[in-house]
C-alpha cells in the first residue's frame, strides 16, 4: 500500500501472467492495482488469467469501477489472458459496480476476431447483470456520471 495525500492510497495485488520478454525473462513480476480515492476505488486488473485473488479483492474492497484486461486470449494462454467467460466471472467475483474491459480491439495476437472480445463480454454482461461500459477507443467515460451510455460501436 501506498499512501499519496489524505484519502488516496494505491494498493498493488498479485495478477497471473509470466515474465518471458526479453533478455532477462522470469525475473519480474506482475501486479494489479487498487485506486482506492475518497469517492470511489478503482481496480485496475492489468494483463493476466484468471485465479482467485479476483475474490480475494471483492472481499475486501468495494469495487467501483473493475479494469479489467479482455482480448488476445487463447485456451492455450489461459493462464496468462483470461478467456471471455472468465473476465465475467472476475467482474463477479470483485463485486464491481461498473465493469470496463481493455486490451481488446486494437491489434490481433491472438486467432479471434478484433471484436469477438466486446461481443463475448457485452453477451455475458447481458446475461449475468454486468453493468458493462464500452466507450469506443478515444472517448471520454465520466467517472461521476453513472447513467452515461456506450454504442456497440464494433457492431457495423
Amino acid at each position: 500500500n501506498a499512501a499519496l495525500v489524505d484519502g488516496f492510497t494505491v494498493h498493488c495485488f498479485p495478477a497471473r501472467h509470466f515474465s518471458g520478454r526479453g533478455l532477462s525473462q522470469r525475473k519480474t513480476l506482475w501486479a494489479s492495482f487498487l485506486l482506492q480515492m475518497p469517492s470511489r476505488n478503482i481496480y485496475i486488473s492489468g494483463d493476466g488469467g484468471y485465479d482467485t485473488h479476483f475474490s480475494d479483492i471483492g472481499k475486501q474492497f468495494e469495487i467501483d469501477l473493475a479494469i479489467l484486461e479482455n482480448g488476445q486470449y487463447s485456451k492455450d494462454w489461459k493462464y496468462i489472458h483470461m478467456l471471455p467467460e472468465e473476465v465475467a466471472k472476475a467482474a463477479k467475483d470483485l463485486n464491481a459496480k461498473r465493469v470496463m474491459t481493455v486490451h481488446n480491439s486494437k491489434y490481433a495476437l491472438s486467432t479471434h476476431s478484433w471484436k469477438e472480445p466486446l461481443e463475448s463480454i457485452s453477451k455475458a454482461a447481458e446475461r449475468d447483470s454486468l453493468n458493462l461500459i464500452t466507450p469506443m477507443i478515444g472517448e471520454s467515460v465520466y467517472l461521476n456520471n453513472t447513467t452515461q451510455t456506450f454504442t456497440k460501436w464494433w457492431v457495423r
